[in-house]
């Protein structure tokens, strides 16, 4: 029997594959498989959003922009969550923007279908909430790393929280995306890197990066990695549990 593909099954993410296989059934009908090239734009700031998205082998990055044009990363999401929480909260819209930085697979839902979903009130509803929980944890924790640790330890949590969302261990990222995503010069982004490369972490070129020692990246970055991993895995099941 051929090998199915990774990504192209709806639990290959990890929320659906927490649902109970009644309530996969009742999502089946309305989940729809989706390429997610390179720079897709999911959602734009400020516009109503039509569907929600759960990557498998993609990975998304959700921005803030400012009035300048520049713009820095809050959040990662990949095969571990969904991509579009303020359809089932209540806000249709947000400032924020979803652009697709790791080319792959997915699955999308209407938002009607997601927000009836929701307001069932049921073992869904509450998964998605821990979820949300646990992204507004990654957003806290951004935004204090940003301030207060320097410029190398930013890189490791960037590289680890990708790591946890793709298979293997390289990614495609350019220091330029990295320099945009972190809302910092790229030279700064280059002398960080080039230091990993140096400890033997890590190597690159066109674009693309492999990590080397995961262990020694961990060991150099801060404590926000940590925190944000501990709190996806207290609050979201590893497999179907709902």
């Amino acid at each position: 029997m051929a090998q199915i593909p990774a990504g192209t099954m709806p639990r290959d993410n990890h929320l659906i594959a927490a649902l109970s296989d009644g309530d996969l059934q009742r999502w089946s009908a309305q989940l729809e498989r989706v390429r997610l090239p390179l720079g897709a734009v999911l959602y734009e700031p400020g516009r109503p959003q039509t569907h929600v998205f759960f990557p498998t082998t993609a990975v998304v990055s959700l921005l803030y922009g400012m009035a300048s044009g520049a713009s820095a990363e809050i959040a990662v999401v990949g095969r571990e969550g969904v991509v579009g929480i303020s359809l089932f909260m209540g806000g249709e819209s947000t400032p924020s923007r979803a652009v697709v930085q790791s080319a792959g697979e997915g699955f999308r839902a209407p938002a009607r279908g997601i927000q009836q979903e929701f307001h069932r009130a049921g073992p869904t509803m509450h998964l998605l909430l821990r979820y949300t929980q646990a992204l507004i944890t990654q957003m806290a924790q951004t935004a204090a790393c940003n301030r207060h640790h320097a410029l190398g330890q930013q890189l490791c949590r960037l590289l680890l929280l990708r790591l946890d969302r793709v298979q293997g261990d390289r990614l495609a990222l350019t220091q330029e995306r990295i320099s945009q995503m972190l809302g910092v010069r790229r030279e700064g982004v280059s002398e960080a890197a080039l230091k990993l490369r140096q400890a033997g972490l890590l190597r690159y070129s066109r674009g693309h990066i492999e990590v080397l020692d995961r262990a020694g990246l961990e060991a150099r970055s801060c404590e926000c990695y940590a925190v944000v991993r501990r709190e996806y895995e207290r609050l979201l099941p590893d497999r179907q549990a709902v």
